[in-house]
């Protein structure tokens, strides 16, 4: 499917972009969330002419972000779980936990798909996570995960 780029998307394509993707990725994520446009002749001209505006909106949307970023950059968030005699977790933390514990700690809104998890979070230790809030804003902050100290 032929769409062209209505914002700037990591891996993909800047604003006013020519790009090809799967139907589902097009159809169910790009064109559903009004990141994109089916690909004609009259949809090019369209962002062409609208091109200042969504550039507009997309630094609008980068600073919103910047700010987020800066509250939320290099922080540590602390997680305390019950643990096995080896250190492994009942159960592993997920991103909405990690989003939960972010904004009761800095009132910051960071939605759990901005959260890359590289591996699973499901051993007590320190772990350092990139949050992907643009595609040119990211943040990395760090988890540390403690047992339950018995009585």
């Amino acid at each position: 499917m032929e769409i062209i780029l209505l914002e700037n998307i990591i891996n993909l394509g800047n604003i006013g972009d020519k790009v090809t993707v799967k139907n589902g990725y097009g159809r169910n994520f790009l064109l559903k969330k009004g990141k994109a446009l089916r690909y004609s002749e009259e949809n090019k001209n369209l962002v062409t002419k609208k091109k200042d505006e969504l550039n507009k909106k997309n630094l609008e949307i980068k600073s919103k972000y910047k700010e987020i970023a800066k509250l939320v950059n290099n922080k540590v968030f602390i997680f305390i779980k019950e643990s096995k005699e080896n250190g492994e977790l009942y159960g592993s933390i997920k991103p909405k936990e990690i989003t939960n514990l972010i904004k009761e700690k800095t009132k910051a809104e960071v939605s759990p798909s901005q959260i890359i998890l590289k591996d699973n979070l499901n051993k007590i230790g320190l772990f350092k996570i990139e949050i992907n809030f643009h595609s040119e804003v990211k943040a990395q902050i760090s988890i540390k995960i403690d047992k339950i100290q018995s009585k």
